[in-house]
């Protein structure tokens, strides 16, 4: 009897292995009630909410009422209900470079839409949905989402790996360069460029059908137009004159009293910036000096920044009618590098501009503060070329990946002595403090990927990228560029 004593003693203090022991345990209650504080602490049932909206056609007529079902993502936790949530889209460059390549051959152009994307991401975890409201049933019971759903954090990560998935499957070929892009060639002669933008897309093929003259927006604010083998794009905005020659913004200027602060935050300075900025990355590099400037005082900004936000407003409105274009037979790349010296005021520091062309367009351009600051020059334009030559091999990249191999690309910059410290590798003494990673121009430069050249500096297209100059130049850059009045 002892023996039979100690037995059942000892399995009954045994760890348990399954849920059945648990609830035939005579401490069901204690293992029922830390099962329960463990999915409280683990697992908690998320809100949802409708979304209304009325969508309108280009007359402002009521073309369908939309209702969508919207998870309350707010209140998701980190490594519980999700983990990675960072999703890519395809580059503005890679777009404008697709754009370049429709106009040279003359590719047939689409635009697509997936209807409800987020609805087809598989989920990795386990997450809970209240019941939305209008489709209850039992009151005690909830919704395990299988699929994604609008609202929640990872939905989109979760779109794009089920579309890249699926793309991959039917035999195309994703970018190394650009995740976002995908490439497939059928022959010897055919072949299809898709480009993914969270849910729209971009297909350019070629086509044996009459091309027709086509009209269409792309990201909801960028009219693409094409006719007779010239592609244009242009940026649709209410914010649509650049700062006069030689001016200049300062941290002076901003407000030193709190009535002067009170007054500047009725003012939408930073919404204005934004709306700049997103015009002058998707297509319009003539300003982009112009709103880099700006964008330096969004912190604290004074009348004087508020007076040249409205200059750039009005330069932009008297230029609503210009579009960037591409066209001709030539789809060779060119780059342009230059940079001023110590033109920021408060901080002394340079600003790198770079422009790249293709079939006539600019395809891609910077106009940024350099990260440290330069004691010469020489050094400036030196580390300027750095970063042109960065971007060079990854347009050289883009090319190849897109069956259009480049076997070296030309770098334009108009200063001698930095071409001199960029082909010559011997030490210099007045450059041996320049960090190692600046001197990544003289490898590619050794191995041929790229080509610097001199040019003049009048003929510099990136020279608008670093400082104001007058109107007369300034519109032969602009037209540089491929911005032309439509």
């Amino acid at each position: 009897m002892a023996s039979h004593d100690a037995y059942c003693l000892l399995t009954e203090e045994e760890e348990l292995s399954t849920f059945q022991e648990a609830l035939r345990s005579s401490y069901v209650s204690l293992w029922m009630t830390t099962m329960q504080e463990e999915m409280e602490a683990s697992r908690k049932t998320i809100g949802c909410k409708w979304v209304y909206k009325i969508k309108r056609d280009g007359n402002d007529q009521v073309e369908r009422y939309r209702a969508r079902l919207v998870l309350k993502g707010y209140a998701q936790k980190e490594g519980i209900d999700f983990n990675e949530i960072f999703s890519p889209v395809v580059r503005m460059t890679t777009i404008r470079i697709v754009l370049a390549m429709c106009a040279v051959f003359d590719l047939h152009l689409e635009q697509l839409d997936v209807k409800t994307a987020f609805l087809h991401g598989e989920l990795e975890e386990e997450i809970y949905m209240l019941q939305p409201e209008g489709f209850k049933t039992q009151e005690n019971l909830v919704c395990r989402l299988t699929k994604s759903l609008y609202g929640l954090k990872q939905a989109p990560i979760c779109w794009y790996k089920r579309f890249d998935s699926f793309i991959i499957s039917l035999g195309y070929n994703r970018l190394s360069s650009d995740h976002c892009t995908y490439y497939n060639r059928f022959g010897n002669t055919d072949f299809v460029i898709l480009l993914l933008y969270v849910d729209d897309m971009l297909v350019g093929c070629k086509s044996t059908k009459t091309k027709k003259i086509g009209i269409f927006d792309f990201l909801k604010r960028i009219t693409y137009k094409r006719s007779c083998g010239t592609s244009t794009c242009k940026t649709v905005s209410q914010f649509l004159s650049p700062l006069p020659i030689n001016y200049k913004l300062s941290s002076s200027m901003c407000p030193s009293s709190e009535e002067e602060r009170m007054e500047m935050s009725r003012v939408p300075y930073a919404s204005a910036v934004g709306s700049l900025m997103y015009a002058m990355i998707c297509t319009r590099p003539d300003f982009a000096q112009a709103v880099g400037v700006v964008s330096k005082f969004m912190g604290n900004p004074g009348g004087e920044h508020w007076n040249a936000i409205k200059r750039i407003l009005r330069y932009i409105k008297g230029t609503s009618g210009v579009a960037l274009c591409y066209g001709g037979s030539e789809l060779l790349v060119r780059g342009y590098v230059d940079s001023d010296f110590a033109g920021d005021v408060d901080k002394r520091k340079s600003t790198t501009g770079y422009v790249f062309t293709i079939a006539g367009g600019a395809v891609s351009w910077l106009s940024k503060l350099q990260d440290v600051i330069a004691l010469s020059t020489t050094e400036a334009e030196y580390m300027a070329a750095t970063q042109a030559c960065k971007e060079a091999i990854w347009i050289k990249k883009v090319m190849e990946e897109l069956g259009h191999k480049q076997q070296q690309i030309v770098v334009y910059c108009d200063s001698q002595s930095a071409l001199h410290i960029a082909r010559n590798p011997a030490f210099h003494s007045r450059t041996k403090h320049i960090a190692i990673r600046y001197h990544f121009v003289r490898e590619v430069v050794e191995e041929g990927s790229v080509d610097m050249q001199k040019i003049h500096t009048d003929e510099n297209l990136a020279d608008v990228m670093t400082k104001s100059i007058n109107t007369n130049n300034f519109i032969w850059f602009r037209s540089s560029y491929g911005l032309l009045e439509m």
